[in-house]
């Protein structure tokens, strides 16, 4: 238990460290090209046309493809990006009650038993009798009050990237965002599963189309460090059992 205990210390002790080169310097960005939207940007395009057919593109005043001016701009391949719209408006209440009560009550006398209450009662003190030989009341109630209210409001607009096309045409996407101001860094993580159907004329899609959507907005830099507690302070809370 000792060195249990020491160990959670020192990795305690560590994590706390590891933070102390950031002290008077403003958070650093996460590298993009460490992420999976890069891999999937880097990857080798898809081969152009050539011969007669390209040729004859080229002297058309009209072009077909994603680069004409009515082609389909829509995301669909990997490495192309399309524009997440994030609108949340939520609103819950709940609100519960309960109320139980019980009351229960035993008596139990044997002012005749083959004449051993009254042997028995001369041999007890004054005004003890095992006339009444059991007697038993009990009562309990409980009154409960619950409520839930939940009120979230987010409005936000961020590129993400396709990195993977699954094998029932399927489009997985993520994308990131990080917004430095002063000594606070905001980061935007959104990814998932989304149906090309789903994208708009405007490469757009919202985040209610997207399936096993992950949405993660949060910060890091000083400001965040006043409002989360001390690590000791959540050690103890996971710890103490009161």
């Amino acid at each position: 238990m000792k060195s249990i205990i020491l160990a959670l210390a020192a990795a305690v002790l560590v994590s706390g460290c590891a933070r102390l080169d950031q002290v008077g310097k403003a958070p650093e960005f996460k590298s993009p090209q460490q992420g999976n939207e890069h891999f999937a940007m880097i990857r080798t395009p898809l081969p152009e046309e050539t011969g007669p057919k390209r040729a004859t593109y080229e002297a058309s005043l009209w072009r077909s493809g994603r680069g004409s001016l009515l082609g389909n701009q829509r995301a669909e391949q990997i490495g192309d990006i399309l524009t997440v719209v994030i609108e949340i408006d939520d609103k819950a209440e709940i609100s519960n009650s309960s109320s139980r009560s019980r009351s229960g009550s035993e008596d139990l006398s044997v002012p005749n038993l083959l004449g051993i209450p009254q042997r028995i009662n001369d041999r007890l003190p004054d005004g003890a009798s095992l006339d009444s030989a059991v007697s038993a009341n009990s009562s309990s109630a409980s009154n409960g009050d619950g409520s839930v209210r939940r009120n979230e409001k987010l409005t936000l607009r961020v590129a993400a990237t396709v990195t993977e096309i699954l094998p029932n045409g399927v489009l997985v996407v993520q994308g990131s965002q990080e917004v430095r101001v002063n000594f606070e860094l905001r980061e935007l993580l959104v990814s998932g599963y989304v149906r090309p159907t789903d994208i708009s004329r405007q490469n757009e899609i919202t985040y209610d189309k997207i399936a096993a959507a992950r949405i993660s907005y949060g910060g890091r830099g000083q400001i965040t460090d006043v409002q989360q507690p001390r690590y000791g302070q959540q050690v103890a809370d996971i710890l103490l059992p009161f």
